[in-house]
């Protein structure tokens, strides 16, 4: 409901502006950047590569080949070929949504799955904004020789595959069958009408961003090879804005076959938005609103929280958890208070529980009933952290926190005027805390000091608390809890970071886990100091202090990641997903954990000299930050270079 709260604070009527697009689906999954400032309506979005876009293509393809394998009818077939498997990326939106009906699976009436007494809102669209029938049939028939084309393209690779190990169906068990799909996989990317195909489905996202270009307002700019690398424009009136950046954010099924929100990377507009109740209105209202993927976009719920959100933290005056009041604080929203908590982050975090109108139960008859029973959810939720790898202070830090910074709100996706009165309050409150979050806190005097000994005890347990789960995921050993990944997830993985697109895919997050253990272990290290350059006048000096090093640590743990994982293993990752053939997800996965080891090597009580160097890089972080806020570190060793031992 984060988008849909969003929606409120701007103002955006959630039938006829639609402005961010909502659903009960996975919809928000570019950046969008919401600045409050007046004068003229501006936007600029940005978009993926060709390459990512081929990419994604090319992945719906491999789906879509597989179904036919599996003997699926041509609606399935068309179904995995416009909705890419991460649900980031929708061909549909596109190309046009599948229209072939087939009697012999039924008719839903939407009137079955109604109340009687439910009222169907009507979204506004106009005439332009409609794809006509005409464009519909055409796009449909595109769709059905793609289907098509699909099946001769398997019928050749299939044939090739079982001439050499069998089909597929006379697989026996599915580990065999697994190994098949990754054979026929390798020859399916090989194959040249497969890459015509693909091709052509580029050809005919390039005619979509032709097709606006010709009715649309605003201006692209492209790179060298002609793709189109962002659009922005400016317009005074507010509706014909919104419109226009409709088809850049939209997901309304008339408009399917023109709506170019799949390709968005990110969107950022700016203008003189105001919520639309009078009470909630401030003309010197300065705010800038980031909204992202959700947490709960992944399939793995409990995932650590992406290096695109926590990499915003520094630079956030406020860091709003919107979370569900009918169930609180599940594993995604607790990851991510442990992430804020420890990065040292706690004095910004908020949370706005949404759906507070439909928390219910005999025991639960009033609003202050409720909301002890949300609190005490959030109590809970707090103390398990506190039991797990957080840091006592920190624990007492998010509660006190949460318990001043929590807002109630219900009924959202209404229009302003029906909302009831007691929730504006809550919404008015929430504004109220957003402007004030950007006001400076008050100067500390005080700093720690630290003896770095115990330091490198808490690094032996990062090191492997990151690689062990990883060996778990990639089959390599077990480890409880961690399922080993799908081969076709992993080489996903691979794919994106050889490629230098991205350091995750779907929940795998290898960059934010290496992160998020660092960061946990230097934490708890922080939280004990060896002594004060005076005494603290009480505790909130201490913590303040401390927080102020964890941030920085935070900052630099992003660097030396992405460093020592991504940019200086590049080769590795590229070996790593070039494997094919027989064994390929073996090898894959043995490249992959060396990988991890040289970019976090384990840390034992004579640590070789690579993990010498790592602990060195680290140690180096966490005094530099300490040295920075004021504060000095004591035993810490000095090491001959590497080169001369």
């Amino acid at each position: 409901g984060k988008t849909t709260l969003l929606r409120q604070i701007i103002g955006s009527d959630h039938k006829n502006d639609r402005f961010p697009s909502t659903s009960t689906a996975k919809t928000t999954t570019a950046d969008i950047e919401i600045i409050l400032a007046p004068g003229p309506f501006q936007a600029v979005v940005t978009f993926m590569t060709e390459h990512e876009v081929r990419c994604a293509v090319d992945e719906c393809l491999e789906d879509a080949c597989f179904s036919v394998i599996r003997g699926a009818e041509d609606g399935i077939i068309a179904g995995e070929l416009l909705e890419h498997r991460e649900q980031r990326f929708r061909l549909s939106y596109i190309l046009g949504a599948w229209q072939q009906k087939h009697p012999e699976q039924g008719t839903v009436q939407d009137a079955d799955f109604m109340f009687a007494d439910e009222a169907t809102e009507v979204e506004t669209l106009s005439d332009d904004e409609i794809v006509g029938n005409a464009e519909v049939a055409g796009n449909n028939e595109r769709l059905v020789e793609y289907v098509g084309r699909i099946k001769i393209v398997v019928a050749e690779v299939r044939k090739e595959i079982s001439s050499r190990r069998g089909d597929f169906s006379d697989m026996d068990n599915a580990n065999q069958r697994d190994e098949w799909r990754e054979d026929f996989t390798d020859v399916l990317y090989n194959n040249q009408d497969f890459g015509r195909l693909s091709l052509d489905i580029m050809d005919a996202i390039a005619e979509r961003f032709a097709l606006f270009e010709e009715g649309g307002a605003g201006d692209f700019e492209r790179d060298a090879t002609g793709w189109p690398a962002l659009w922005h424009h400016e317009e005074n009136d507010r509706d014909a804005f919104l419109k226009q950046a409709r088809w850049f954010s939209g997901n309304h099924d008339r408009q399917f076959g023109r709506l170019l929100t799949p390709l968005v990377d990110g969107l950022r507009v700016r203008g003189p938005f105001q919520p639309a109740a009078l009470d909630l209105r401030d003309d010197g209202r300065k705010l800038v609103l980031l909204d992202g993927e959700g947490l709960g976009h992944s399939a793995k719920e409990a995932s650590t929280p992406s290096t695109k959100v926590t990499e915003r933290f520094p630079e956030a005056d406020m860091i709003l958890l919107v979370d569900n009041a009918q169930s609180p604080m599940q594993a995604a929203s607790l990851e991510f208070l442990q992430s804020v908590g420890n990065s040292g982050h706690s004095h910004k975090v908020a949370v706005a529980f949404t759906h507070f109108d439909q928390v219910q139960g005999d025991n639960l008859s009033t609003s202050a009933q409720k909301i002890n029973h949300v609190q005490a959810s959030t109590g809970n939720a707090i103390a398990s952290l506190r039991e797990s790898s957080m840091a006592a202070s920190v624990a007492e830090m998010l509660e006190e926190q949460l318990k001043d910074n929590a807002f109630y709100l219900g009924g959202l996706n209404r229009a302003t005027a029906s909302i009831p009165r007691g929730f504006i309050l809550q919404m008015r409150n929430l504004l109220e805390r957003m402007q004030q979050s950007a006001e400076p806190s008050a100067t500390i005097e005080v700093a720690p000091i630290y003896n770095i000994v115990r330091l490198e005890l808490a690094l032996r347990d990062a090191s492997d608390g990151f690689k062990n789960p990883w060996r778990g995921r990639l089959g390599l050993s077990y480890y409880e809890g961690i399922r080993k990944e799908h081969w076709g997830r992993v080489k996903a993985l691979c794919r994106r970071v050889a490629n230098r697109w991205d350091n995750e895919y779907n929940g795998l997050r290898p960059a934010a886990d290496m992160i998020r253990q660092l960061q946990d272990s230097i934490s708890l290290w922080l939280d004990s100091p060896a002594g004060w350059t005076r005494n603290p006048d009480d505790e909130y000096e201490e913590r303040t202090a401390i927080n102020a090093i964890r941030n920085q640590v935070f900052i630099n743990i992003h660097i030396l990641a992405e460093r020592r994982l991504i940019v200086a293993q590049r080769g590795g990752w590229q070996t790593a997903f070039g494997f094919s053939g027989g064994g390929s997800s073996h090898h894959r996965a043995e490249r992959m954990a060396r990988i991890y080891d040289e970019a976090a090597p384990s840390v034992s009580s004579v640590p070789d000299a690579r993990a010498q160097q790592f602990l060195d890089e680290v140690i180096q972080i966490v005094c530099d930050a300490v040295v920075d806020a004021g504060g000095s570190v004591e035993g810490v060793p000095k090491r001959e270079p590497a080169s001369v031992r």
